[in-house]
């Protein structure tokens, strides 16, 4: 067996075991608390001394919908174990039997758990990214002093850079737009995708842009969701699957030509 159909074998069995775990994971996610309500500042106060009118507020932002829940959806975990295990296979075989491997694989059924959740609530939860940066930095870190590749470790603080700094400016510009929640994650991705190289990367995270903002549109203009508040975060995940099948391609492509 060669190492790149090992990548594929191993990818998928990784994968479809860590996948049954993603309805315990999102069950682990504690529940959603609405923002504190702003304090009243002096500003408010009656120059008499008199307390002030209350001044009515907008309506409070809809709870989504509760992370138990869809932990309890019927077949969540087979689905998210064939989900992982193709996601697994593919990606195994995109990077092959190398440190990528490492950075992308067993992290599957933690995108998969994102995905699903982002899908259904609009959130991606620090709780479940931040720990994922831990587990990163650590084996970044680890495959530089493993394989010694050094411009390897420096792709990927510039990946980290670069994704999450992108998306950081355009949830400055328009808050609206984009969730904090994308900004984290797209700095983990970054990670990763500069790990494999600078193709990967820069297609990754466009693939990633142009997905949402066109099959994001078409959902949004079928009403399936508003327009204002469409998940990005799986079509972010899927721009990383593309730049890592063909991103180094299409990349050298676009220099050559």
């Amino acid at each position: 067996m060669d190492s790149t159909a090992l990548a594929v074998l191993v990818g998928a069995v990784v994968g479809g075991v860590g996948g049954l775990s993603v309805p315990w994971l999102i069950a682990r996610v504690p529940p959603w608390e609405p923002p504190p309500e702003p304090e009243p500042s002096d500003a408010d106060a009656d120059p008499s001394g008199a307390s002030a009118a209350p001044i009515p507020s907008s309506a409070p932002p809809e709870p989504p919908e509760p992370y138990a829940d869809i932990a309890r959806l019927p077949g969540l975990g087979w689905r998210s174990a064939v989900a992982s295990a193709v996601a697994g296979a593919v990606v195994g075989g995109a990077v092959g039997w190398h440190w990528a491997w490492v950075l992308w694989v067993p992290f599957i059924p933690l995108y998969v758990a994102l995905a699903i959740i982002d899908w259904r609530t609009r959130l991606l939860p620090t709780y479940l990214i931040r720990p994922a940066y831990g587990a990163m930095v650590v084996l970044v870190v680890g495959g530089a002093a493993v394989t010694g590749d050094t411009d390897a470790l420096i792709r990927a603080a510039l990946g980290w850079l670069c994704a999450g700094g992108l998306f950081a400016l355009c949830w400055v510009i328009y808050p609206r737009g984009l969730g904090f929640g994308d900004v984290r994650l797209a700095g983990l991705l970054g990670i990763a995708l500069g790990w494999v190289g600078w193709g990967t990367l820069l297609i990754g995270v466009y693939a990633g842009f142009l997905l949402g903002g066109v099959l994001g549109g078409l959902l949004a203009l079928a009403r399936i969701f508003e327009r204002r508040s469409f998940p990005f975060g799986p079509f972010m995940l899927v721009g990383c699957v593309i730049g890592l099948l063909w991103g180094a391609d299409l990349w050298t492509g676009l220099v050559a030509g």
